[in-house]
């Protein structure tokens, strides 16, 4: 068997609507995925299938939503900006799957790689093929042995197919909630310490190896196979005009079924929630965009459109595809305060903001929260978060402000309430948000 597709896309494209990535029969081995999916559809021109991609308008699904093919263009102009020859040969890019999913609140891509790992690595091979790459690196978290056997399996199983066009090396990345943060990932590979990188240079510039590198999240590697196969009017057919295509949802807290769902962007948080068996108890928040993200208030949240664009109009955001309903039982003061403090201790010890704001800030979250706290805590809460936010190397100052304005914002009227009678009774309660090593309140 051999993957040698010409550059068309197939005759006959599925239908539009979902699911389009985790079907309920997964995984396929690659005989069963290449039966329903067909052979990979190399161009002739890698500049080909870019076109193709940003004409869809796919926006990683890692969480910062850049546009897909943007990034890929930028890799290649930059292998093509070498001099020919051996050198240019040497200068061949590399390609990076993001599947390491450090965002607590998030179980998507553990999903997709579970149930269709062929489709993030044909992927793979076709955007190392579009930006003339020769390695690449899928890359898991650690401490996931039966998922990483899985893909090593299947990368085996291509080779041996004789389907695979470039080496693809499955690799486990230790560490916190910046294990997959992009350049902190590149240092790891390049073997030093796992420290998010002050830009220029970008990775596209000088990355794994000071090799041009493109890093995307899986699902958007699963996506852009999809497009390859059946173009870009198909993947528009479903989204919005702003934000195309269907993405992946993990919908989790005080649901009856929580689960991840693929949805059409766009879709309404109500109808994501009831498609998640609805409210398991009284609701009175949610959080969208998972750690990075931010609160909106309950039944207000329901209306609002599973976008980047409308999310972060009402204060919160997409993020990696995250959704969590708080319940009334819960302290939304008492549940940022202990993120906030999580998120401190989570700083590579480089910046300033890291070292000395972040600290500071879960301080006064946690006097908010547990204290008695004052006119003065509360300001100087929101003084801290102008000082943090948009001074580091990488985006942890600025998600953790941003998460902490939410929930001043949100649950102010608690925040009134703890000022005058101290830490209300559901500050104890066992925590709905998920920390490592905490199962309970303080």
């Amino acid at each position: 068997m051999s993957i040698t597709g010409a550059a068309a896309t197939n005759s006959q494209p599925p239908p539009r609507q979902l699911p389009r990535l985790i079907q309920s029969d997964g995984p396929l081995s690659l005989a069963g995925h290449l039966s329903r999916y067909g052979p990979v559809p190399f161009r002739r021109r890698g500049t080909d299938l870019i076109a193709e991609v940003e004409r869809a308008g796919l926006a990683g699904r890692g969480g910062a939503g850049f546009p897909a093919g943007r990034k890929m263009r930028a890799v290649a102009a930059a292998a093509a900006a070498s001099k020919p020859g051996l050198l240019r040969r040497a200068r061949q890019p590399i390609v990076v799957a993001n599947g390491v999913e450090s965002e607590l609140l998030s179980s998507k891509d553990r999903m997709l790689l579970g149930r269709s790992p062929h489709l993030v690595l044909d992927g793979i091979a076709l955007a190392a093929a579009a930006v003339g790459a020769g390695r690449a690196y899928l890359c898991v978290h650690a401490g996931q042995p039966e998922l990483t056997g899985q893909l090593a399996a299947a990368v085996t199983e291509r080779e041996r197919a004789g389907a695979s066009r470039l080496p693809v090396q499955v690799t486990e990345i230790p560490g916190g909630y910046l294990a997959s943060q992009e350049s902190a990932l590149i240092s790891f590979l390049n073997g030093r310490a796992q420290r998010p990188a002050f830009v220029p240079p970008l990775p596209f510039q000088q990355g794994v190896h000071g090799l041009p590198t493109l890093v995307h999240n899986v699902e958007t590697f699963a996506h852009l196979a999809l497009i390859a196969r059946y173009g870009a009017a198909w993947f528009r057919g479903l989204g919005t005009p702003q934000a195309a295509g269907s993405s992946l949802v993990t919908v989790s807290g005080a649901v009856r079924q929580p689960s991840v769902q693929e949805i059409e962007l766009g879709t309404r948080i109500g109808d994501l929630l009831e498609r998640a068996g609805g409210p398991a108890e009284p609701p009175q928040a949610v959080l969208a965009g998972g750690y990075f993200g931010g609160w909106l208030p309950y039944p207000a949240a329901l209306s609002i459109r599973m976008t980047d664009a409308d999310l972060r109009g009402a204060g919160a955001a997409l993020g990696p595809g995250v959704l969590v309903l708080l319940p009334e039982s819960a302290c939304g003061l008492a549940e940022t305060a202990r993120t906030i403090g999580y998120l401190a201790g989570q700083n590579a010890g480089q910046c300033g903001p890291c070292l000395n704001g972040l600290p500071a800030l879960a301080a006064a979250l946690g006097e908010v929260a547990f204290g008695w706290p004052g006119r003065d805590t509360a300001s100087w809460a929101r003084q801290l978060l102008a000082l943090v936010a948009g001074r580091g190397a990488c985006h942890l100052p600025d998600g953790t402000a941003a998460l902490a304005a939410s929930a001043l914002r949100v649950f102010g009227d608690d925040l009134r309430r703890h000022a005058g009678s101290g830490p209300c009774p559901r500050a104890g309660r066992a925590p709905v948000l998920p920390l490592p090593g905490q199962d309970s309140g303080p």
